[in-house]
């Protein structure tokens, strides 16, 4: 797993996450835990109590894949937290302070009503587009089929239309077809924007 430590971390985002319906299903914090380490953190991922989780990370686009992998995996109300953190940064993730674990507390309680589970709270006034970013593209990968994601995941690992046709046994107009359906050019715009908006609200309230 990654860990990136640094002796001074002013501002960071910290996602907190919290399983929905724990009471009625198995614990998924391992596997969610297990779904995430190869992401960039300052500190490893961490269970913080119950079936809830926690992670700091200062590298946007870490951000946004963990953002992802959360939403698709549809189990989780996530909470993200933009802002200062007092530094240097503890061994442990959970026993970190600073504005941005307050926010992400904010957020992941205001996620459970909020639309796809999701909220952004912090201090800068990037949040909130950040925030209407990642609703618009939480939405579309939720309306994603099993066989929308099969074609996405074969793309997103190098296949070319042609050879995931081949592969799935159709033609390469119907896996252009199904790669529209899952809104996958939509999903890499708004994965972009996600990401740019996150290193705004990163770098100054």
């Amino acid at each position: 797993m990654a860990d990136m430590r640094s002796s001074s971390t002013p501002r960071a985002v910290v996602l907190t996450v919290d399983q929905r319906g724990s009471r009625r299903s198995s614990d998924a914090v391992p596997a969610a835990l297990a779904l995430l380490e190869d992401l960039r953190v300052l500190r490893s991922w961490e269970r913080t109590a119950g079936d809830e989780m926690q992670g700091i990370l200062d590298s946007p686009a870490a951000v946004t894949a963990a953002v992802a992998r959360l939403v698709r995996d549809g189990r989780w109300h996530v909470g993200i937290g933009i802002g200062d953190v007092e530094s240097p940064l503890p061994d442990s993730t959970r026993a970190g302070r600073g504005e941005a674990y307050v926010a992400a507390r904010t957020a992941v309680g205001a996620a459970r009503t909020a639309p796809h589970h999701l909220r952004v709270e912090g201090d800068s006034g990037w949040c909130r587009h950040l925030e209407s970013a990642l609703w618009l593209w939480a939405g579309v990968l939720e309306r994603r089929s099993a066989k929308g994601w099969e074609v996405v995941d074969l793309l997103a690992d190098g296949g070319t239309y042609e050879r995931v046709g081949a592969a799935l046994g159709i033609s390469q107009s119907a896996v252009s077809q199904r790669a529209a359906a899952a809104g996958l050019i939509e999903a890499e715009r708004a994965a972009e924007l996600a990401t740019i908006l996150t290193e705004r609200a990163l770098e100054a309230p």
